[in-house]
């Protein structure tokens, strides 16, 4: 077994790709309307879905926001140069909200930046 994707409802789709793909360097790999279920669905991350876990990212025609609950944490992807990678989000208009340091009670170093919908993406220095 593996992990294939994560599923995140998102408000305004086309903000959501431009956020995952510009700024983090994701690749839009795969999106599909149901004009029927009027729902689309599209599938970002860093390599192909068969070697690789993505994120789905849902957009439901007719709902206007979301509440984010207190039960999902975050997304974790690592970096070689994670205040490099801070500073490239920040350039491309993302928003760092924890910069790099050691985490709480531990060294490994961590950043957490959030996307345009209010999830929280951990960036994990490799």
């Amino acid at each position: 077994m593996r992990l294939l994707h994560t599923m995140l409802r998102v408000v305004d789709l086309e903000r959501s790709i431009t956020f995952y793909c510009d700024v983090l360097g994701m690749r839009l790999l795969r999106r599909q309307d149901y004009p029927t279920g009027r729902f689309t669905l599209a599938f970002v991350g860093y390599g192909d879905e068969s070697e690789h876990s993505v994120i789905e990212l849902t957009h439901n025609w007719d709902t206007k926001s979301y509440e984010l609950g207190t039960a999902f944490g975050h997304l974790a992807i690592e970096t070689d140069d994670i205040v490099a990678t801070c500073e490239a989000v920040r350039a491309k208009g993302g928003k760092v909200v924890r910069e790099p340091g050691p985490m709480q009670h531990g060294t490994t170093v961590i950043a957490f930046v959030e996307d345009c919908d209010g999830y929280k993406i951990e960036f994990i220095q490799r």
